[in-house]
């Protein structure tokens, strides 16, 4: 059964939600703040009998200041999102912690095949196992996932992780997750890829030492 994809469940995924978070109080502050001085200004400027409406050119210094300054406070925020976001960046994309094991991804019309390592914990030898639409993690563990497409762009999607990648054709991308709950949840394909991108979504299997140990021997 596929649980819960709202839930933040890597080790970086609380990095990115805070960073959704700050970015939705800023700008929220900003608009709601526009939007009552725009209408602070509709009320106190109506028209009224007898006043005659003045044409105002922005050139005074008293007009100028209610462009400058808020564009001037406006850009300081951004320097304090943009902040958050490059350490965000650095750590999710730009860091790759040691492995604990190494996996492979690849996205194709219209399925994701995966290759785990076998009994003997190496990539790339005979005891390989090779999943469609089905990769088994370990809880607690990082992984290191080498991400490639056969065809067309994909982007490999875990939603509990925050995790989204771009798979291009002919390139090799590594990017990296730790998850930190058990549990079964969905992987997606979040880049349009054809007639069959509806259709093309797997699961991720975030098993316990003991059961994954014993999905490896199994296969």
């Amino acid at each position: 059964m596929i649980e819960n994809n709202i839930a933040a469940l890597s080790s970086y995924a609380g990095d990115i939600d805070g960073l959704i978070s700050l970015i939705s109080v800023i700008v929220g502050f900003w608009f709601f703040l526009a939007q009552g001085v725009f209408f602070w200004f509709i009320f106190k400027f109506r028209a009224k009998s007898g006043v005659k409406a003045q044409y105002i050119t922005g050139e005074l210094k008293s007009h100028k200041k209610w462009v400058t300054i808020p564009h001037f406070l406006v850009l300081g925020f951004d320097i304090i999102i943009l902040v958050f976001a490059i350490r965000v960046w650095v750590h999710v994309k730009q860091t790759l912690p040691e492995p604990d094991s190494i996996i492979e991804v690849t996205g194709q019309q219209w399925a994701w095949s995966f290759n785990h390592p076998g009994p003997d914990g190496e990539l790339g030898t005979d005891d390989d196992i090779a999943t469609v639409d089905e990769l088994h993690v370990e809880v607690d563990k990082t992984y290191h996932f080498i991400l490639g497409a056969t065809d067309v762009l994909h982007s490999f999607s875990v939603p509990v992780f925050r995790l989204k990648q771009d798979a291009i054709p002919g390139r090799e991308i590594t990017g990296w997750f730790e998850a930190t709950e058990t549990g079964t949840f969905d992987i997606q394909c979040a880049e349009m890829c054809g007639i069959g991108h509806g259709v093309m979504f797997g699961r991720i299997i975030v098993e316990s030492a003991e059961d994954h140990a014993s999905w490896v021997a199994s296969n």
